[in-house]
């Protein structure tokens, strides 16, 4: 195989590896992040609070609806990386197209659902009545864009699975800036508020589809894609779902939780609203940073498993324990430290609307960002143990753990401390206890499977523990 744009993961230096795979994955997601934020930004400064309160209180309702099925581009990510690392050009081939068609299946979908259910949830989520009718339009629009959202999610996973992160990384560099320009040309020039974001975020989706998939027909590697190919290979869509849906469904079933603290966050009014979004959106490059290593951990897993190689998975854990421990103490002390420079960028400009004043947004973000990002690394070892799990073939046992530990026990806290302590605070503590108490179950759980690759063998049967 041709692994020129790939990085080894079977052999070599097991930390230099890591770093190489791991850096264009964490620019990836903070540039992500970063266009996003763009988006937070522009609505805020020129359109002003309730715009950026109709943006960011969505959040957690689109993770509901979306990562189902982004959570099934995890089980074409595991299998793709299985049969990579066992050089089986035949099933890998299989895996690649059964993957994109999968995509396409999801998209559609993901876009019927969401266009149907977009305003009902706002409602039940008590979204603020001076915010809800642009947060319906905003959903509306990006939900157009879910068949390209989740063909880029698969093409990129695919991509990753192999070990390309660099490529992913340019395509998101491009497709970023176009959403970054047009946001300014919409909401600025055209003045189209929450519309003219979710236009720009639009196009960039389709822009970013466009791509991967380009990169995967002109590769000469054998992961190459054939759209005259594309269909669902029974034995590796089964496959792809044992690994993917317990992925989905913790995703979803964490939405939930956290739309529960939206729904308490939304009942502090729209001042609180917009400065838990900014807070919000500041501290999700912390997490992505941090979450790459859960990605990489599960790809170096899978890839080593499917090599046989079983003697590396200690070190290639141990490694992204360190590493995102690391990553999680700098760049979230980083983000706490110059926490209000970063919440002013939330603020309204001079003449936007400014129903809601802007200190008021820095002072109520600042409550969120002193609570959650200075312990912020207990989410990264906690999402590095389930990528462990993940890649070593044992996906329902995180899903069970986290939904039962994370969701639980953030589900308890609103009906038992919430009712006591009803501040925002209260609810950021939250986070916090269930990171500590779900990392510990898992890596309870981590120490039992590992155990089974000290007396097996090289396994044929897409490198799976059942």
């Amino acid at each position: 195989m041709n692994k020129r744009q790939t990085v080894n993961m079977c052999d070599g230096p097991i930390f230099k590896n890591i770093v190489r795979y791991a850096v264009p994955l964490i620019l990836t997601g903070l540039l992500q992040l970063l266009y996003n934020a763009a988006d937070i930004i522009v609505v805020a400064k020129w359109a002003g609070g309730t715009a950026l309160a109709a943006v960011g209180s969505n959040g957690a309702l689109i993770n509901l609806i979306v990562n189902v099925f982004v959570g099934l581009s995890v089980g074409a990510s595991v299998i793709v990386s299985r049969f990579y690392g066992a050089e089986d050009k035949k099933n890998l081939h299989e895996s690649v197209h059964c993957a994109m068609s999968l995509s396409i299946i999801c998209g559609v979908i993901t876009l019927v659902i969401g266009l149907m259910v977009s305003r009902p949830a706002l409602v039940l989520m008590s979204t603020p009545d001076d915010v809800i009718g642009q947060a319906t339009t905003y959903l509306r629009i990006y939900f157009l864009g879910m068949p390209a959202f989740m063909i880029y999610n698969f093409g990129a996973a695919i991509l990753r699975a192999v070990g390309d992160t660099k490529r992913p990384l340019y395509i998101l560099m491009a497709s970023g800036l176009v959403n970054v320009i047009l946001n300014l040309i919409l909401v600025i020039g055209f003045h189209m508020d929450v519309e003219g974001v979710a236009i720009a975020t639009l196009t960039s989706q389709v822009i970013s589809a466009v791509a991967v998939v380009v990169c995967l027909m002109r590769t000469n590697d054998v992961y190459k894609f054939e759209f005259r190919k594309l269909r669902l290979y029974p034995q590796k869509l089964v496959a792809m779902l044992r690994n993917g849906i317990p992925a989905g469904i913790q995703g979803s079933i964490f939405s939930i939780s956290n739309i529960l603290i939206q729904s308490s966050v939304n009942s502090f009014g729209s001042a609180v609203v917009s400065g838990n979004a900014a807070a919000a959106n500041v501290e999700g490059f912390v997490y992505v940073a941090m979450n790459s290593l859960h990605h990489t951990c599960l790809a170096f897993m899978s890839q080593n498993i499917g090599a046989g190689k079983f003697e590396r998975l200690s070190k290639i854990f141990k490694t992204c324990i360190i590493i995102v421990i690391v990553v999680g103490l700098v760049v979230g002390g980083t983000v706490f430290i110059f926490g209000e420079q970063l919440m002013s960028l939330y603020t309204a400009a001079s003449g936007a609307d400014q129903s809601i004043l802007p200190e008021d947004i820095v002072k109520y973000g600042m409550n969120r960002l002193e609570i959650i990002c200075t312990m912020y690394f207990l989410c990264g070892i906690m999402d590095v143990l389930v990528g462990a799990l993940r890649g070593m073939g044992s996906p329902w046992m995180p899903m069970i753990v986290s939904i039962v530990g994370v969701c639980g026990i953030r589900i308890t806290w609103i009906y038992t401390v919430f009712r006591f302590y009803t501040t925002p605070e209260s609810l950021y503590v939250s986070y916090i206890v269930s990171w500590l108490v779900t990392a510990s179950v898992h890596f309870i759980c981590y120490i039992v499977v590992s155990k089974k690759f000290r007396t097996i063998t090289k396994n044929t049967d897409l490198g799976i523990i059942n």
